[in-house]
């Protein structure tokens, strides 16, 4: 038997309209004073409504930054910061995607600790504890309501994550009826993201384990088979709130056995270009997968026929090719740009690309197969 150690959320919430009860929640948990960290896009969507209307049924005492960006910078942590300072916050929400949580995370650790941003950087740097932390996802893809990561952009084309186990919130509530107004591409992207999750996970060298594996499966069952239902028909409630679990249960998975190349050659897509995480995994995903191929065939081998019917005979390797072929074209139908060009990448940025995913050595230990600067480079071409 494999020896591992799994650790996750606290408690976990699947429930369509469970926003509803987050008043009651946060008083069972024991706080009062929460703040509230969400971006424009959720304002703006109405949303957040459906949230402070539950706070003021309960006549909780709280208080709203909603000025959360796409992979914040510093500056914005620490703006939000003060905020919880100003307020007195004796607990933070999270609710938004994956950035909004992230940004939560943070201000709830660092809020209760006192230590700074800066040396905390890496895995297992902090070491104080946080304020009370819930969770609530607006999208099904991050699955940050079950990590212990969070992504800060430090400059102009760099990012840092913290990774430790107080970021583990103590609730994460999954409500679908907060996803029902995404638009089809976002629903794509963030859906692919999570399938990538679970791939990576199943896959994931250093820390692949029994558990992180069922999770995985279970997760690519529901999230492949919901996927294209949510994209063709968004007020689907039911496949909503599968794909919300599916992504919860990849984030489980790779919370555990993390991800690896896919995702650290995605990073410099989204740090330069700005390009969504999800559209930068998907972009990369089969041309990874196909690398790997030669390592990783027959996990890929077991892989697919819970992603896909109509699985073809053949070796382990045969079975793996087929099953990037599918992933890419269920790309294609979601959606999603089908080359790295079409997403605004330059091709004469390829090399600095490869340069720069090189960094990203916290991931590129867990692939399957390693990736070299030059590996990088092919399966950037490849891609574009």
């Amino acid at each position: 038997m494999t020896s591992f150690e799994f650790t996750t959320t606290r408690s976990i919430i699947n429930e369509p309209g469970a926003v509803k009860r987050l008043g009651d929640i946060c008083n069972r948990m024991g706080f009062s004073r929460p703040l509230v960290v969400t971006d424009p896009g959720i304002v703006n969507a109405g949303l957040l409504d459906k949230l402070t209307s539950s706070l003021d049924a309960s006549g909780t005492d709280y208080a709203l930054y909603t000025e959360i960006v796409a992979d914040p910078p510093v500056e914005t942590i620490m703006a939000a910061l003060e905020a919880a300072k100003a307020h007195g916050a004796d607990g933070i929400v999270g609710f938004g995607g994956g950035s909004s949580m992230d940004a939560a995370k943070l201000v709830a650790l660092i809020a209760k600790s006192g230590e700074k941003l800066e040396d905390i950087y890496g895995v297992g740097m902090a070491k104080g504890d946080r304020l009370p932390l819930i969770l609530i996802p607006t999208t099904a893809g991050t699955g940050s309501e079950v990590t212990a990561v969070a992504i800060v952009t430090t400059g102009p084309n760099t990012k840092s994550g913290v990774v430790a186990p107080q970021l583990f919130p103590d609730v994460a509530l999954l409500d679908a009826e907060l996803t029902l107004g995404l638009p089809a591409l976002v629903t794509a992207a963030t859906g692919v993201d999570a399938m990538v999750h679970a791939i990576e996970a199943y896959t994931s060298l250093i820390q692949k384990n029994p558990y992180s594996d069922m999770l995985a499966q279970k997760a690519l069952q529901l999230l492949s088979k919901n996927l294209k239902p949510v994209i063709a028909d968004g007020s689907n409630l039911e496949a909503r709130q599968h794909m919300l679990f599916g992504a919860c249960l990849a984030g489980q998975a790779f919370a555990n056995a993390p991800v690896a190349a896919v995702h650290a050659l995605a990073y410099p897509l989204g740090a330069r270009y700005h390009i969504a995480h999800g559209t930068s995994n998907a972009l990369l995903l089969p041309h990874v997968l196909r690398f790997n191929t030669p390592a990783a065939a027959g996990m890929y081998a077991e892989l697919a026929p819970i992603c896909f019917d109509n699985v073809p005979g053949g070796s382990d390797e045969d079975v793996s090719y087929w099953f990037c072929d599918q992933l890419e074209q269920l790309s294609l139908d979601a959606g999603l740009p089908p080359r790295m060009r079409d997403a605004g990448v330059l091709a004469n940025d390829l090399t600095l690309l490869a340069e720069e995913s090189m960094g990203q050595t916290r991931l590129l230990k867990n692939n399957p197969r390693p990736v070299t600067q030059d590996d990088a480079f092919a399966i950037y071409e490849a891609a574009y």
